[in-house]
């Protein structure tokens, strides 16, 4: 035993030229450090071999990587193994100010791109121009799915889908028909995502899809001889939904109580009809080209509004008078009815129950179900005032992505951290961490197989309460912890065994591809395995690389042993050649549909 002992020494020794660190050797603090070996190491099966010096350099240690890799999952749809290298060379902070200045292009400019091309395509194909409808839903997926892969703007898209999830409109109703308008309202998330929230109120009561969906399109004053009223579902839903929530909360999130321990509600039906009065006279600005000489008025079908221009102010539809709000503010008789509304969303904003409830509905969009109060308390303090302006959206994303409980990892082992993420995200982290076959860069994409198991696409929430409520409890086990998962309103037997089936689809397919159109000479696009293959003669060394991507360095031992048992069963000898081909394709297969992935810690 001493003789191996001494051996070992005699291989392998360090060359000290100066004394530079004072806290320790190695994991990186190697400057002016040499070591000499008798060999590298070498694993069998690869040319490649590592050279002694990486015993201190830190190269093989992939903590930052991973740290990074689930930052970025916070942050993004996703991105592949090279970006999480360079993101991982700066500081999170840096990033984020880095994305802040990326330019994003249009998505309704570009839905309309898509479908003058597509019906370029079907005419070219033999087909009737006439018989070409759209743009509708179909063409803003085509762009948003174009605009989403290979693109810079990353943290901005993220926080436009995270808007979307709680100020809400859907392609599951009459706006499917009108793509340019979905594309042009996420436009209005997307464009305000690093802005003001008071502006992002403003410029979402003003869209027309926004008015279409929630009825205070061609919403009139009232008429009391005829029975009309002004209808009360935006002013309903805009405090409910988009500012201050039911009931009345501290900044950290937790609710008043009132002497009896109950909450106190936010507003009463009362503040619903006056707010209906602020959102009244409201129609199209402009119209399409028609047959019948319409121009834009007060009462135009929504079918002829152009419905990417704000909506207009028409003063004879709108209700005079005061009107009496929130917290005893009294908005004066006489004024005009866009100084009304903008006095309305003034009202709302300044009320201290939004900068918690934005802090909340954010930080379980992008980080945890379950934020703890001083968590809430933090952001809502940014919210409130960041160098003196209240809703400043980029002090918030700071707040939520940088703070101690969303980065520090011991909070990984707390029961109440982390998050189920849900169905969409998952496909988007596919198709943006694995490699793409597409000859011509076009990356349409229809969803409706994925949108037919999971019920899940951008903008196409059953109803204006999105796909899951926030404070959905699952079962007794969170009633007791007191804990809500959001998304596990959406995970069921039937979702949860779809997807599944979506997983086993993209990774062996047959019927289709990971994207797929409907138009006639476009093919579908496939995962593209062979930057994968390379990793997977050695089993180890693929699922290490598949945990760096999507589970973020936390793959549980039970899950990586049956991972290893499957691939590191699939050889040469019974699987041919290509063995490595289907190596990649059960180990992502099996991560995919493991819940070490689903979970977001």
């Amino acid at each position: 035993m001493k003789r191996s002992l001494l051996f070992i020494f005699c291989l392998v020794f360090l060359n000290i030229n100066a004394q530079q660190y004072a806290d320790y050797l190695g994991a990186g603090h190697s400057n002016g450090i040499t070591v000499t070996s008798s060999s590298n190491q070498t694993r069998s099966n690869w040319a490649e071999s590592a050279s002694a010096q990486n015993t201190i350099n830190g190269n093989g240690l992939d903590g930052r990587l991973l740290e990074t890799s689930r930052f970025l999952a916070q942050a993004t749809f996703g991105t592949n193994l090279e970006y999480i290298k360079t993101v991982a060379k700066g500081t999170f902070e840096d990033w984020i100010d880095a994305q802040f200045q990326i330019n994003s292009a249009s998505i309704g400019n570009q839905t309309q791109t898509v479908y003058d091309q597509a019906k370029a395509m079907y005419i070219a194909n033999g087909g009737i121009a006439d018989d070409y409808f759209g743009p509708y839903s179909l063409h803003f997926n085509y762009a948003w799915w174009q605009a989403n892969i290979g693109n810079e703007d990353l943290l901005r898209q993220r926080i436009a889908l995270a808007l979307s999830e709680f100020i809400v409109i859907s392609a599951e109703s009459a706006l499917g028909d009108y793509g340019v308008g979905l594309g042009d309202y996420y436009d209005v998330l997307k464009d305000n995502a690093f802005g003001n929230y008071r502006d992002l109120l403003m410029d979402v009561t003003l869209h027309p899809m926004m008015g279409g969906y929630l009825s205070h399109y061609n919403n009139p004053r009232s008429f009391p001889d005829q029975n009309i009223h002004p209808d009360e579902n935006y002013a309903r839903e805009i405090m409910q939904l988009f500012t201050i929530g039911l009931y009345e909360m501290n900044q950290d999130g937790t609710y008043k109580l009132d002497g009896n321990g109950d909450r106190i509600p936010t507003y009463n039906n009362n503040d619903i009809k006056e707010f209906a009065k602020v959102f009244t006279g409201l129609g199209a600005a402009e119209v399409i080209d028609n047959p019948w000489g319409v121009t834009a008025d007060f009462g135009v079908n929504f079918y002829l509004a152009i419905r990417n221009v704000p909506m207009k102010m028409y003063e004879n539809w709108h209700q005079p008078g005061a009107k009496y709000l929130l917290n005893n503010y009294v908005i004066p008789a006489g004024q005009s009815g866009m100084q009304d509304i903008e006095d309305g969303i003034d009202n709302l904003f300044n009320h201290p129950n939004v900068a918690p409830f934005v802090a909340i509905r954010l930080i379980q969009q992008l980080v945890k179900s379950n934020p703890s109060p001083a968590y809430v308390s933090r952001v809502s303090q940014a919210f409130n005032n960041t160098n003196g302006v209240r809703g400043d959206m980029k002090a918030v994303i700071k707040a939520i992505l940088l703070d101690d409980e969303a980065r520090n990892c011991s909070w990984i082992n707390n029961p109440s951290h982390g998050k189920l993420i849900e169905p969409m995200l998952r496909y988007f982290n596919v198709t943006r961490q694995i490699d793409l076959d597409s000859e011509n860069n076009i990356y349409w994409n229809v969803g409706w197989n994925f949108f037919n198991a999971t019920r899940q696409l951008p903008l196409a929430s059953p109803s204006v309460f999105n796909f899951y409520p926030p404070d959905y409890v699952p079962n007794s086990e969170f009633t007791d912890a007191g804990l809500v998962g959001p998304e596990f309103k959406i995970h069921n037997s039937a979702t949860s065994l779809a997807f599944v089936n979506e997983v086993d689809y993209w990774t062996y397919p047959q019927y289709y591809s990971v994207l797929n159109t409907w138009e006639l000479g476009i093919e579908g696009v496939s995962l593209d395995f062979e930057g994968l293959k390379y990793y997977a003669k050695d089993g180890e060394v693929l699922i290490n690389q598949l945990d760096k991507l999507f589970t973020r360095g936390l793959l549980s031992e039970e899950t990586r042993g049956l991972i290893s048992e499957a691939i590191n069963g699939l050889t040469m000898a019974n699987a041919g050649s290509d063995y490595d081909y289907y190596r990649v394709k059960m180990a992502l297969y099996l991560i995919l549909v493991s819940p070490d992935y689903a979970i977001l810690k």
